[in-house]
Order: C-alpha cells, then structure tokens, then sequence
C-alpha cells in the first residue's frame, strides 16, 4: 500500500541545545567560563612530557606550586581554573632514563627528515601557541605576571618560534664552508646534529626561556630533555600541550618537571646525553654538571641565569650561534679529476 506523501505526519522539530562555551569579552579580556549550578569542575592534572605522551612520575611524587592571583580571581572559578594549590609531578632519576630513552628513539627519524620539513612543523608550533594564547597569558599570570607582562612574553614566544623555524634551512648554508686545500681535492665542512641534548631551562621568564633553549637544540636536528624550572612548571606544561598539537614527533622534546639538584646529575652522568645547556644560578651544581659530564666527554655549558629582560632582546636570546652550540662539523674530502 502506498502512503501519500500529504498522509505523513509531520515530526516535531528538533531543539538545538546550544553548549556552554567561554563567553569573550573583549580581545584583551581573558574569557569568562560559564558555570552550572551544582556540577563539580574538572581541576586539570599536570603531568610530565615523555615520548609525546603525558606521563605521572613514576615515583608517584609531587610537589605543590601557588597561585599568585589574589582578590576576586582567586576565588572566581570563573576567573581561574586552577584551585589555589596544585601538585605538580616530582620527577626522578627514572623519569630522566625513561626521557633519555625517548629522545634517544626519536633522533634517528628527527634528524633525517629534511630542513625544510623542520621549520614547517616550528611554525605550526607558533601557530598553536597563537591560539593559545589567553590561556597561556592566564597561566602566566598565575605564577606572578602582570597581564601586560604576560602577554609580552606570549607575543615574544610565537616570535622566537617563528625566527627559529625560518632558519632551519638556511642555517646549514650559513656555517658550513668550502675549504681551500693544497692538493687535487675538495673540503667540504659540513654541520650535523649531536643527538640527545639535555636542557636546564631558566626559572624566568618560563615560558619564553623554555623556548628559547629548546627551540635552536631542535632546529638543529637534536633531541631534547629539558628540566622545566620549579618556580613555574604549570606554564611549562601548558607548552608541552602546544608542542603534543603541533606536529612534533613524539619523543624529540621531553619535559620533566621537579628539582634540578635532583635530576641534573643523572642527566650528567647519563652515557647517551651528548650535551647540557645548563642556566642556574647555584654554582655548585654548575660546578657538578662540569665534572659529571667530563666522565663522558660531553659537551656542557653552564651559564648563570642573566637577566630576565636579555631573554627579550633578539640580539642576545636568539640568533644563529644559539643553533651551533650543539653541532658537530663533518669534513669531507673528494678527489678532484679521474
């Protein structure tokens, strides 16, 4: 029996249900999270960064780090969403071999990819990093920045991503050399990645000194374990949430996050780390990470921390020596004629 299409009963129609989203104020505002009357928020759990993945300590340790807000936006939950203290993992001697492993396991396939692919995956980080931006701001205003301060920091980071993502196919030109020899040959001397970096990042600024020591290491084709500063790890974290999105391969930056008194000198005396960017400002683990990593001939380089309006001066905290401070230099001799 055919039905009429006359004889169909019309349905109801549907009702949109419309999400709560973050309501935007103005562009400078940070947006405002609608809250529902009786439901419990989600705090976030922070967790270290290995192998592309968000790992716990495996010591099951922690350490509480303070926000700096006061007033009303520590007591907003629609100001904040972070509680007023959070735990943050401690990392271990374990966590510094599992990181090293990591790294170790991405370098091989990190390194061959070509230049050119290297700074297109950079610059999708500035982009994340970009969209992110208020919420980073935020977290960055949690540790103790001004907004106005904050929001430099951000500005300057997406910077420094981007300068360091145009020179991932161009620095190789720029350092290696064609030397005159006295004979039917040819020297060529060519720059190569060393492989596992180890990093000390600067307390301040964090999230622009965390950048600014890891992106040159990884343009240049290494891979990196970086011990995120304790003053402000949650921002940190926050950047490894940008990095995971980025189309960064799992394993070339890893992040622990704890005491570096505690996990530098593993890192120092680790066979496979092949060199340490150290900044701190406590002379006798300067003067460890030297002797430790004299045991295994790497090549280390401890600084003092300097001070925190240097990290924004392009002439100072970037630049193409910062890519060849973990490079080694290849030459190659070719005979010349039959």
């Amino acid at each position: 029996m055919k039905t009429k299409i006359s004889e169909v009963q019309q349905l109801p129609q549907a009702t949109a249900v419309i999400p709560l989203v973050p309501l935007a104020t103005t562009a400078m505002e940070p947006a405002r999270q609608v809250e529902v009357e009786g439901r419990l928020r989600v705090t976030k759990a922070y967790k270290m960064f290995i192998g592309g993945a968000f790992v716990r300590s495996e010591s099951g340790r922690y350490f509480q780090v303070a926000s700096s807000l006061a007033g009303a936006a520590r007591q907003d939950p629609s100001l904040d969403a972070d509680p007023p203290t959070v735990n943050v993992p401690r990392g271990s001697r374990k966590d510094v071999r599992d990181a090293v492993l990591a790294a170790k396991s991405a370098y091989d396939k990190w390194r061959a990819r070509t230049p050119f692919n290297r700074g297109q995956i950079l610059y999708r980080l500035a982009e994340v990093i970009e969209s992110r931006s208020e919420e980073l701001v935020r977290s960055l205003e949690r540790s103790g920045a001004s907004p106005d301060e904050a929001g430099r920091e951000v500005a300057t980071a997406v910077d420094r991503a981007v300068f360091y993502a145009g020179f991932c196919d161009k620095f190789s030109s720029l350092v290696a050399s064609h030397n005159p020899v006295s004979g039917p040959h040819f020297g060529f001397s060519l720059p190569e990645p060393m492989g596992v970096i180890a990093l000390l990042a600067p307390p301040r600024p964090a999230l622009l000194g965390m950048l600014s020591v890891v992106l040159p290491v990884i343009a240049g084709g290494n891979t990196v374990v970086a011990l995120a500063s304790s003053v402000d790890p949650r921002t940190v974290v926050l950047l490894c949430e940008c990095l995971a999105t980025s189309d960064l391969p799992g394993g070339v930056v890893n992040v622990l996050t704890g005491y570096a008194d505690e996990m530098a000198p593993t890192c120092a005396k680790h066979r496979e780390v092949l060199g340490i960017d150290a900044w701190t400002d406590t002379e006798g683990l300067r003067s460890l990470l030297e002797r430790e990593g004299a045991d295994s001939v790497k090549r280390v380089k401890t600084h003092a921390v300097m001070d925190a309006e240097l990290w924004y001066d392009d002439r100072v905290g970037q630049g193409i020596g910062w890519i060849e401070r973990f490079l080694e230099t290849k030459t190659v001799w070719h005979p010349v004629g039959v």
